[in-house]
């Protein structure tokens, strides 16, 4: 049976999710990476997998100032639940809306948290994202060659 966390953790969880998008919306790297733990898995939408936080926040940084530029954010916590009273796992909902680059439009990603509660609170061990898929257009012929 799942456990679920009680509203000192759901908050600190919304503070995370919270400063993850502020510090995206801000363009700020290192601030994005701030609540991960300094040994700190990240993959991203593309499977490319980061370690560190260091490593988290360079990576931001130079999205933020090239590809990402402009963009902003926005999270919604799905889920969340205890895996042991010290490890959780959150599920967040997240929007992009992005001027330029590769992604340039709105898009729709899911990613997976993992945090460790550590003796200075609640810290991210882990995040993978997912981008969802675009939608096809229904109607019409499915058929090959049309």
């Amino acid at each position: 049976m799942p456990a679920y966390p009680d509203s000192d953790a759901e908050a600190a969880f919304l503070r995370i999710v919270r400063h993850l998008e502020s510090a995206w919306n801000a363009g700020d790297g290192h601030a994005f990476a701030a609540p991960f733990a300094k040994d700190a898995d990240f993959v991203t939408i593309r499977a490319e997998h980061v370690r560190g936080r260091d490593a988290i926040g360079a990576g931001h940084a130079a999205i933020f100032r090239t590809i990402y530029a402009g963009s902003s954010n926005a999270y919604r916590i799905e889920s969340s639940r205890l895996l042991r009273p010290d490890v959780a796992l959150v599920h967040v909902h997240s929007v992009l809306d992005s001027p330029q680059g590769p992604l340039a439009g709105r898009h729709a990603a899911r990613f997976s948290l993992v945090l460790t509660r550590e003796p200075a609170g609640w810290e991210i061990a882990a995040l993978h994202n997912t981008l969802e898929p675009v939608p096809r257009p229904t109607g019409g012929s499915e058929a090959p060659g049309e």
